[in-house]
């Protein structure tokens, strides 16, 4: 059989205008896309630096339906969903996410990490916990173990809160000793209540022997051995702890006060009392001494005498309040009202204050009701801060 080279000739002018005109639509259709995508996209991320966060989420889908394989498109519009309060929609995005199979291994830990915020942030703690969990061993295992810790904390498991903290502590994640203290003492509380005492000693032992300079261990078993009647125990305790926990004086003084006088060491409790407050005044303490002066019949100075040398030493408006109480004015018949405008203007003043979110309180709270952070009240009265 012959072959003719006719065809040859001819083919080969063929194949390369077929091959031409398939290369330019390729181009075009590549550079419609290209030019689609990253206007969008830019468009999106000024939109985003505006806070127009609306039109920010229109571009970024137009951009994501344009690519729907760009993975960073999707966790931009996944968070945007978040921070506007979309949690199902932000869901959806990182779902989909972890359903593609060509997603590498960072983008699909990366995109679990963000469906657990996504669940956290919607207040679906089983969800979120699951989730979460599910991170242990990847580069966001030290964030999803502090989200862990904050849901425990926030469903009161404190068994569970502890074993992260001490994970968390083994990663060299920070010093953890203090929450685990207070992890025991919220145990040895919920003991005290299901009428459970040796339990609930034991367990403030061990926050004792946990965290041996924290305030509350100390405070807690003083307050649970003056209840089973060993009132000098307790006084020995808080007695202790003035030298290991010097900054929490103000909260030690009323009950080291009340320990001192049920046991007879008025005389004694008195002294330390005085050499703290000479130390770094305070209205606690200033209390407190007040009260054993009154109970141990000491000489001078006498109550009022301490209320005006504090206000020698600082201005303060309870002090003056409380010296006035005692006092007889020029027209008498008026002191009630006085007083009654001089308490009414001091209760805010008696306040503790959150130094983390600014949470008011009338009582001091280990843990803040506003922000949960933990030994953020300083142990002093709003007026003294």
């Amino acid at each position: 059989m012959d072959f003719d080279l006719s065809w040859i000739l001819l083919g080969l002018p063929l194949a390369f205008v077929l091959g031409w005109v398939a290369s330019r639509l390729d181009l075009r259709q590549l550079r419609i896309e290209n030019h689609q995508a990253p206007k969008a996209y830019f468009r999106g991320l000024n939109f985003l630096l505006n806070e127009q966060q609306d039109q920010a989420i229109d571009a970024f889908i137009e951009a994501v339906q344009s690519d729907p394989d760009t993975s960073e498109l999707h966790f931009a519009l996944g968070n945007l969903f978040r921070r506007r309060g979309e949690y199902e929609r932000a869901v959806r995005v990182h779902e989909h996410l972890l359903s593609r199979g060509d997603l590498n291994l960072l983008d699909r830990q990366r995109a679990q990490h963000a469906l657990a915020l996504d669940y956290l942030k919607a207040g679906l703690i089983d969800r979120s916990e699951e989730a979460l969990l599910k991170l242990e061993g990847t580069p966001f295992e030290a964030q999803a173990r502090l989200a862990l810790l904050a849901n425990y904390e926030r469903s009161r498991d404190w068994l569970r809160a502890a074993q992260i903290a001490q994970k968390l502590e083994h990663a060299n994640q920070g010093s953890f000793q203090g929450r685990l203290a207070h992890y025991l003492c919220e145990q040895a509380a919920e003991s005290l209540t299901a009428q459970e005492p040796e339990q609930a000693n034991s367990l403030l032992q061990q926050a004792l022997s946990t965290a041996p300079d924290a305030a509350r261990p100390p405070i807690d078993l003083a307050q649970l051995l003056a209840r089973q009647g060993q009132p000098e125990e307790a006084y020995l305790l808080l007695k202790r702890s003035l030298q290991s926990a010097p900054a929490a004086t103000p909260l030690i003084a009323a009950p080291l006060t009340d320990y001192a006088i049920a046991c007879g060491r008025a005389p004694e409790a008195l002294t330390l009392l005085k050499t703290s407050y000479a130390h770094s005044p305070s209205l606690d303490v200033l209390d407190a001494i007040v009260l054993l002066e009154a109970g141990h019949g000491g000489p001078t100075p006498t109550a009022r005498d301490w209320y005006v040398q504090h206000l020698e030493r600082e201005p303060s408006l309870v002090a003056a309040a409380k010296w006035l109480a005692g006092e007889k004015l020029e027209h008498e018949q008026f002191h009630p009202q006085v007083q009654r405008a001089l308490e009414q203007a001091i209760k805010p003043l008696m306040r503790y204050r959150c130094a983390a979110c600014g949470f008011e309180a009338k009582q001091h709270f280990w843990q803040c009701p506003g922000c949960q952070a933990w030994d953020s009240y300083p142990a002093r009265r709003i007026e003294e801060l």
